[in-house]
This record gives C-alpha cells, sequence and structure tokens, in this order.
C-alpha cells in the first residue's frame, strides 16, 4: 500500500474528531463514549461493527451532527479507547450500550447501527422498545439462507462449548500483545479486510484508531478479541428478531460483495420487515455503505428521522 503523504496523514478529506469525549461506567468498567454536535441538541447513537471503534464515524457523524443532532457513539469495551475485560459476551456489550443510553437520556431516541452494531441494536430495540424511537440497520442483518432454531438443552450444551473454546483460547493469550508496524503497515493489514476503502482513510483510521509505542503502532484493541464472541447465539438469529420491532425500522444493504460483510440479499430481508419497516440498497457500496458513502448514508438517515 502506498503511503499517504506525510502532511495528510491524522486527517481526511470531511473528517472530524469528536466535540467531546468521556468515559461511562458500566459495571466498573470503563467505556469510552464519543460526541459530536451541540450537547443541548437531540441525541442520535450510533454502533460500530465488530473490530471496529466510534471513530471510524469521523466523517458519518459530523454530517449528522451539522444537520441538528447530537451524535453520541461509544467504543465496545476491548475496542478503541474503552477498557479491556478479563472476557467478553454479546450480553456485556448490550449492558454497556444500556449505561450508555441511561449517560444521554432516560427517554426513547434513535440507534444506527452498523454490522455487529446493528445486530446489537437491533436485540436492544426487542429488549427494552420503550429506549428506542427509530432503528437503522447497516448491513447488520445476518443471513445463512436458513434460520435455525435450538431447543433449550441444545442452548445449555452450545453454551458450554462455546464458554470452553473461549477460556482456552484467552488462556493462550494471557500475555499476547498485537503486532506493530508503521501507519501504512496497519494500514495494509486492514485494507485486506476493507478491500473497498481507500488508502487513504484506512491510513487516518490507524491515527484514530491504533496508539503508537515505542516499537511502532498498534491497533487499539484487546488482542484476546476475536470475531463471534461467545455464547448460545447464532448471527442469523439476529434476523429473527426483526418481525418484533415496533419503531420505524430501516435495513440499509450495499450491492457489493465484501470480506467482512454477511452476504445478506435483500430477499433476505423484505420477508422479515415488520409492519413499519422499509428496506434500501445502495448500489455500488459494499459492507462499509457509511464509510464509502457518508453523504447518501446521512441522507437516508435524515429522511428516515424525518
Amino acid at each position: 500500500m502506498a503511503p499517504v503523504a506525510e502532511a495528510d496523514v491524522g486527517s481526511f478529506p470531511g473528517a472530524r474528531a469528536p466535540d467531546r469525549q468521556r468515559f461511562v461506567d458500566s459495571n466498573g468498567l470503563g467505556i469510552a463514549v464519543h460526541e459530536w454536535g451541540d450537547e443541548g441538541a437531540p441525541p442520535l447513537f450510533l454502533a460500530h461493527g465488530g473490530m471496529d471503534f466510534a471513530r471510524t464515524f469521523d466523517v458519518f457523524a459530523p454530517i449528522l451532527a451539522d444537520a441538528g443532532w447530537r451524535v453520541v457513539s461509544w467504543d465496545h469495551r476491548g475496542h478503541g479507547d474503552s477498557e479491556h475485560a478479563p472476557l467478553y459476551s454479546w450480553e456485556a456489550d448490550l449492558r454497556d450500550a444500556v449505561q450508555v443510553l441511561d449517560s444521554v437520556t432516560p427517554a426513547a431516541a434513535p440507534i444506527v447501527g452498523h454490522s455487529k452494531g446493528g445486530s446489537l441494536m437491533l436485540q436492544l430495540a426487542d429488549a427494552l422498545p420503550h429506549r428506542v424511537s427509530h432503528l437503522i440497520n447497516v448491513d447488520g442483518l445476518p443471513s445463512r439462507r436458513s434460520f435455525p432454531d435450538v431447543a433449550d438443552h441444545q442452548r445449555t450444551k452450545l453454551l458450554a462449548q462455546e464458554l470452553t473454546s473461549w477460556l482456552d483460547h484467552r488462556r493462550g493469550l494471557v500475555s499476547a500483545q498485537r503486532k506493530p508496524g508503521t501507519i501504512p503497515e496497519l494500514a495494509a493489514r486492514r485494507g485486506r479486510l476493507n478491500p473497498r476503502l481507500s488508502e487513504a482513510w484506512l491510513q487516518y483510521l490507524v491515527t484514530v484508531g491504533g496508539r503508537e509505542d515505542e516499537d511502532g503502532w498498534r491497533w487499539k484493541i484487546d488482542p484476546v478479541m476475536r470475531f463471534g464472541g461467545f455464547g448460545p447465539w447464532r448471527p442469523e438469529w439476529s434476523m429473527m428478531r426483526l418481525p418484533d420491532i415496533g419503531v420505524p425500522v430501516l435495513a440499509v444493504l450495499g450491492t457489493e460483495a465484501d470480506p467482512m460483510g454477511w452476504g445478506t440479499l435483500p430477499v433476505d430481508v423484505e420477508s422479515h420487515l415488520p409492519p413499519d419497516g422499509r428496506l434500501v440498497t445502495v448500489e455500488g457500496a459494499g459492507h462499509f455503505v457509511h464509510i464509502e458513502r457518508p453523504h447518501d448514508m446521512a441522507a437516508l438517515v435524515l429522511e428516515h428521522l424525518s
């Protein structure tokens, strides 16, 4: 990957650092919260995807803030500037999300979730419908073309298997560190998973999502983290919650295949949309619609909220 000019490192056209940053205590763990826009404006929450962080919204969030919203995002535990945890789980991420919401407002508020964040916020809207006014899901509806259910006794067995696997994985990484490198090297690693994103953007991400140590740059993501988390949960179960959502739902899919995408097709979503649900496909975009086409994605969000 070609390096970005030195003057451009740490900047990107349209990117803006958060106006405020703080921490929320979530059962003893510090969750980093980032905000754009007037603190007195109505809140709009953004939930990032797995192995991402809130600063991936540095272009998308300011567009929404300039439209009159207080845009609030947070780094999931083990990601970005949030503290690391001894273990990670889907339910812990949900509890963290509620703590962030509580720190801003007790009222229902709109939420945008991307990928894992979209699936998380779908479950939150299903479990706590009084906390969500509108839901925008950006490629966070995993599909495997079938939706297998699991009996209660099988769920218990699955949980035991997953916990054992996770503990074995965690035990082998007690003193692990992420591999250091230069800004272009870290950008190149991420580029293998995000081939549709520009070199300039990937190198910018290193400067806001990584830290510079004596031996080089490292991503600020706990090295014990792995895709999928653990517990009796399968990605495709998220889609099964969609018909139950009682607030206006906007589902957004890009049409281009992406290594980190779920491979969900419009037909997979259409049959599960609730009465107040709408599906929009964005031609020529992949899994990271809000990064590839931030103004188009912001326009869809603002239209949905109106």
